[in-house]
């Protein structure tokens, strides 16, 4: 990854993830964190929950120290936020709704101005 690809990336995850990773890591203690996401066999925690760990890591690294692995998951990142985001949430009680849980987990509260 050339380093215009990786300033790129650095820029939509920045912008993307709106959450710090103290709010995440509040976030993913709650019970309505756990609640949501796809599990993969044989694991406990849902992919969106290992994520938001991962992210707050990420948050908390220097920029110099990250690497292609780090760049590829925050791309991750940045696709689904703008993917689930597309989709809109629910009509009523957004904010209490499984499609705001799931992206919070990704580490994005659709409910933050």
């Amino acid at each position: 990854m050339d380093e215009t690809e990786r300033h790129q990336t650095y820029a939509a995850f920045t912008e993307a993830v709106n959450m710090s990773p103290a709010e995440l890591e509040r976030w993913l203690d709650t019970d309505e964190s756990r609640s949501v996401g796809m599990t993969r066999e044989g694991e406990t925690e849902s992919v969106g929950h290992q994520s938001g760990r991962r992210i707050v890591a990420l948050k908390r690294t220097r920029k110099a120290d990250l690497t292609d692995d780090d760049y590829a998951h925050m791309r991750k990142v940045v696709g689904y936020i703008h993917r689930h985001s597309a989709q809109g949430g629910p009509k009523d009680d957004a904010e209490h709704s499984r499609w705001r849980y799931s992206l919070m987990n990704w580490g994005h509260d659709p409910g933050k101005g």
